[in-house]
């Protein structure tokens, strides 16, 4: 886990040192020109990032539980265990890189388009919507679910972006995070597994 966290803060400082005109160009190129009802949907879009979060692990255990189906409910408890750690890892790395937002970074250039705390890298919103579509293919392995479910994740990295809130970096960071997390957790759960078999 040390390893991961290095990495992680490896690569932000490799991108604010060598690609920061890149990261501030992207970002200015999604989020200039005013588009109201374009925006609006964005915003509803980075809204929906927690009840869909939470949405995740509460409906895979309540089919488990309705279907007396032990897989699907245990890829419900590793769903939820997998978002909460997510949540710790970019809670904890939002402190420890503290970073500027883009709009408080670049106030003449970048517009802010929603109310957001106070540091940037990474995206928890990003971070979140990667880590439940991970889960959430994990558990079915059905194409039909990780299609949308990824769509929807890089959709809330875009919204991010477009509401001024974030740098592509930022984002970056939180797919890498959110997919990260939930790999870990069913990795563990599998290994856990096998050694129970072994025994």
């Amino acid at each position: 886990m040390r390893e991961i966290i290095f990495f992680i803060l490896f690569i932000t400082f490799c991108l604010n040192a060598k690609s920061q005109s890149i990261d501030y160009r992207i970002l200015k190129s999604i989020n200039q020109n005013e588009h109201s009802a374009w925006d609006k949907t964005m915003n509803t879009v980075s809204n929906s990032v927690f009840p869909i979060m939470l949405a995740t692990p509460i409906s895979l255990i309540g089919v488990g539980y309705a279907q007396n189906n032990q897989t699907i409910l245990r890829d419900g408890f590793k769903s939820a265990i997998s978002i909460g750690l997510n949540a710790a890892l970019t809670s904890g790395l939002k402190l420890a890189v503290n970073r500027k937002r883009p709009f408080v970074k670049y106030p003449n250039d970048i517009i802010q388009r929603t109310h957001v705390g106070k540091y940037s890298f990474p995206s928890g919103h990003t971070s979140n919507a990667f880590a439940a579509a991970t889960a959430l293919t994990l558990s079915s392995k059905k194409w039909y679910v990780a299609v949308p479910s990824y769509a929807y994740a890089c959709l809330v990295g875009y919204s991010r972006m477009r509401l001024g809130v974030h740098f592509p970096s930022d984002v970056l960071g939180g797919m890498v995070i959110g997919i990260g997390a939930s790999l870990l957790v069913f990795q563990a759960d599998k290994w856990l597994q096998t050694q129970s078999l072994i025994r």
